[in-house]
């Protein structure tokens, strides 16, 4: 294997490399035999060891202060779409990388990893950048020091990744291809996980992804209670009068997702127009995603109506007092646990789960200041709320 640091190796590298390689094995023969073209090359253990070790070992170092924000992509340059190609590629070296993070730091943007010759495929080269890279391609991304996440692409033009296996440390978590086949599982949780059938940007479950990712970035915390379109039962749940109600609902969300443009060849009028129609739609995502940072919760419909924000909950008349809520994170080796919502992170998370017990109708968001994001719905199997801590596919 390559070592970064003189001789020092990486352990979860090496134990989480075998169970990564199955997992791309698995699904790139799952997309050759459904007949899916442009599909990534597939790295071997080896390679994905090497990777990991290199990112890893390049999060804990600094240039000029700042921590490095790399993506690594494992393809050719012939498998890239315009790419920046190096006169003389780089070695795959921890300290290197951190002399060029600054220049690739801004999202979507790879570094490109191959190997600097078939007769030498464990001498692996760093040979310039990318933005455009094939369906189920290897990436590792430093989210933060010593947090790395291992994704890939799912070849579709909103850009989406599904997260692999996320490593902090010696901590691994790897996660649960299965997990959205449990009973009562989100809609919301199965499309984070990747393993949903391809939807389209505004498909109302892409949406809710985008916020929930748009809620997390701006690390404040919050909380989304979304709600059925077309009732005022919600109500019931909220202390009145509501200090920052919305009359009439902001419904540029709505509006966009009745004007979604026709796909079209690239360079042409419809997609152009597509891009436009993007570009305002993740605008209107980062501001409903910003009105949860004020204190309370903001109120969502069904049809991306925003309805309040800030707004206070409160136990629904006649109601019990939430006691419990089953607690499960979509990794492999997870065990259900049965907690006091409490316990998942104080007030946001109690009235988060105070809300769909009384409102079973609803989903509510909450993002935590310190990177956890929890997705609360009710489940009729266990008949009470069931909290889907969702943090790991996030990332």
């Amino acid at each position: 294997m390559i070592s970064s640091t003189k001789g020092q190796a990486y352990p979860a590298a090496k134990a989480v490399a075998p169970r990564v390689e199955a997992h791309f094995a698995r699904h790139l023969a799952e997309a050759r035999q459904q007949g899916q073209q442009r599909l990534a090359s597939l790295p071997d253990v080896g390679v994905i060891e090497a990777i990991i070790d290199a990112a890893f070992w390049a999060s804990l170092r600094r240039e000029e202060g700042y921590v490095p924000k790399i993506s690594l992509a494992f393809l050719s340059p012939g498998e890239a779409v315009h790419p920046l190609l190096l006169e003389r590629p780089l070695p795959l070296d921890a300290e290197i990388l951190t002399r060029v993070a600054p220049a690739v730091e801004r999202a979507g943007i790879h570094l490109g990893v191959w190997p600097d010759s078939p007769d030498s495929p464990s001498d692996l080269r760093v040979w310039g950048t990318t933005r455009t890279i094939p369906a189920l391609c290897f990436v590792i991304e430093v989210a933060a020091p010593g947090l790395l996440v291992v994704k890939h692409h799912r070849g579709e033009e909103s850009g989406k990744f599904v997260n692999v296996a996320v490593l902090e440390g010696d901590q691994i978590k790897v996660v649960d291809e299965h997990a959205s086949s449990l009973p009562d599982c989100p809609s919301l949780v199965t499309s984070l996980l990747g393993f949903d059938s391809p939807a389209s940007w505004i498909d109302s479950v892409n949406v809710l992804v985008q916020i929930a990712v748009s809620m997390r970035a701006h690390g404040r915390g919050g909380s989304l209670l979304v709600v059925p379109a077309g009732t005022d039962t919600w109500r019931d749940s909220i202390v009145r009068p509501i200090r920052y109600s919305v009359v009439p609902p902001f419904s540029e969300l709505a509006h966009l997702g009745r004007e979604t443009p026709p796909d079209g060849p690239v360079g042409g009028t419809d997609a152009r127009r597509r891009r436009v129609w993007q570009e305002a739609l993740a605008h209107a995502v980062d501001a409903i995603a910003g009105l949860t940072a004020v204190d309370g919760a903001t109120v969502l419909t069904t049809d991306y109506d925003v309805l309040a924000f800030g707004a206070k909950i409160a136990r629904r008349k006649g109601s019990p007092q939430v006691e419990q809520v089953t607690v499960t994170e979509p990794i492999e080796g997870g065990i259900p646990a049965v907690v006091n919502p409490s316990e998942l992170g104080g007030t946001r998370h109690l009235s988060a789960a105070q809300f769909v017990q009384d409102q079973r109708d609803a989903v509510a968001l909450v993002a935590s200041q310190d990177g956890h994001f929890t997705v609360f719905a009710w489940s009729p199997c266990e008949d009470m709320v069931h909290a889907h801590r969702v943090e790991t596919l996030l990332l």
